[in-house]
């Protein structure tokens, strides 16, 4: 399904505040999910770092096929509530409990454990699927203003940091309270109210929002809007430059509990590390809404991955007996990182309107799923990498770690994240969508 853009529609607070809360009922999932979903393997459910690196590996593998049929389905979706929204009231409450079941242990043998997470991670996943990328593709199509699309887009990452923020704040504590002791139990507790305050997120989200793209075909086959996005130079370039930065998101957050536990041995300071990087990812997303206003947003980007580099290398260097100095520079990486994301998921919709101008057909659920997809294989990418690199390095669970060890946990948590943002400021070259091609597309639409 192709469509036309929109007359550029300039949207008020409370509609992007309202399109952010998706995006932080997604992030109380997700957050958990990068954060600590690799601790709670292999220290709290109880298999080892390159059986979990491998599970993550081999699920995300399946998203090759989900993320396409989710697109192509998302865009012939015809309800009274539009396109997209109405997955957002759908797909709420099957998300939340799958999430739930994710976080059980279950009382079994190594084996059937393994079994029952890959299968619990998969569903979990899947679900994960289903309302993001239709909740990715309303984005952009609530206006075609470049610079609104990405105000409303740094909105959404705002709001998804808030999401982050209540992981931070609240999941090792709600462990602590509801598990009294008992780590298995204090997970899946706490991931229950963490799910359900997700939900009400997704709802409110679907309830202030509103779809404005219109249809002009209908009916085409799937492989046509598969091409459709294969064929966009420009969308490739954002594919490439997205699967290598979460390759490194999601080896940097991935390990950031083992950083701060066994490199700087002060495991009580897990969560005012994530604190600290989500409140820096605020700023860095409120940040992008202010600095657009003024730099082109493909200059900001760049400026980002080279602030990302720079303070990824000087973390590299922060002895372990400075750890208010690691949470500062934590902070500041992270407030790059967020003046980066926004823009990137911004410059997704712009692709979709290249190739409506270039092709005369622009899938936007199929494009967002495709650049989701690079996003997953990053992440899958990032969490394999990560327990490898720790089995390879020799990390054990709960015991003292070797220096061999936490020269792993220091090379994934800080010298990757500097390598990736380094090649994304390279791809990005080949980007040419900037705000004179946006003036020019307007001007043509209009």
């Amino acid at each position: 399904m192709a469509t036309t853009p929109p007359l550029t529609t300039k949207l008020t607070t409370k509609e992007k505040l309202a399109y952010g809360l998706g995006d932080t009922g997604s992030n109380i999932v997700f957050q958990v999910v990068i954060a600590f979903m690799m601790f709670y393997y292999t220290d709290v459910f109880g298999i080892t770092a390159a059986e979990a690196g491998t599970l993550m590996l081999v699920v995300r593998a399946f998203d090759a096929i989900t993320d396409p049929l989710m697109g192509a389905l998302a865009d012939r979706t015809k309800s009274r509530w539009g396109r997209y929204r109405p997955y957002l009231l759908w797909m709420a409450i099957p998300f939340s409990l799958l999430t739930i079941i994710a976080f059980i242990t279950p009382d079994t043998s190594h084996a059937n454990k393994l079994i029952y997470a890959y299968i619990t991670y998969s569903l979990m996943m899947l679900a994960y699927t289903a309302i993001n990328i239709p909740y990715s593709a309303l984005g952009g199509i609530l206006t075609t203003d470049i610079q609104e699309r990405a105000s409303v887009q740094a909105w959404r990452f705002a709001m998804a940091k808030a999401g982050g923020l209540i992981v931070a704040l609240l999941t090792l504590p709600l462990v602590a309270y509801f598990g009294q002791g008992d780590e298995q139990l204090g997970f899946s507790l706490a991931m229950t109210v963490l799910s359900l305050v997700a939900m009400a997120c997704f709802i409110a989200c679907f309830l202030f929002t509103k779809e404005r793209a219109q249809e002009v075909t209908e009916n085409a086959p799937i492989k046509t809007d598969i091409f459709a996005v294969l064929k966009n130079d420009q969308w490739r370039v954002l594919a490439a430059v997205t699967f290598v930065v979460l390759i490194t998101v999601a080896m940097r957050g991935g390990v950031m509990a083992y950083y701060v536990t066994y490199y700087l041995k002060h495991e009580e300071l897990v969560s005012l590390f994530i604190t600290a990087s989500m409140f820096g990812g605020i700023l860095g997303a409120l940040m992008s809404n202010w600095a657009i206003k003024f730099i082109c947003k493909v200059k900001l980007m760049k400026i980002a991955c080279l602030g990302i580099t720079t303070t990824s290398a000087i973390l590299y260097f922060v002895p372990a007996d400075k750890v208010y100095l690691a949470l500062s520079v934590t902070l500041i990486t992270q407030f790059f990182h967020m003046i980066f994301i926004p823009l990137l998921f911004s410059a997704v919709p712009d692709t979709v309107d290249y190739s409506l101008k270039k092709s005369g057909n622009g899938p936007m659920a199929m494009s967002v799923s495709g650049h989701l997809l690079s996003l997953k294989f990053g992440i899958a990418i990032g969490g394999a990498l990560t327990g490898w690199m720790l089995a390879g390095y020799g990390y054990q669970a709960n015991v003292e770690q070797t220096q061999s060890s936490l020269d792993g946990i220091i090379i994934i948590f800080a010298a990757s994240p500097a390598i990736g943002a380094l090649i994304a400021y390279v791809l990005l070259n080949f980007y040419k969508l900037d705000y004179t091609w946006s003036k020019t597309m307007n001007t043509t639409t209009e």
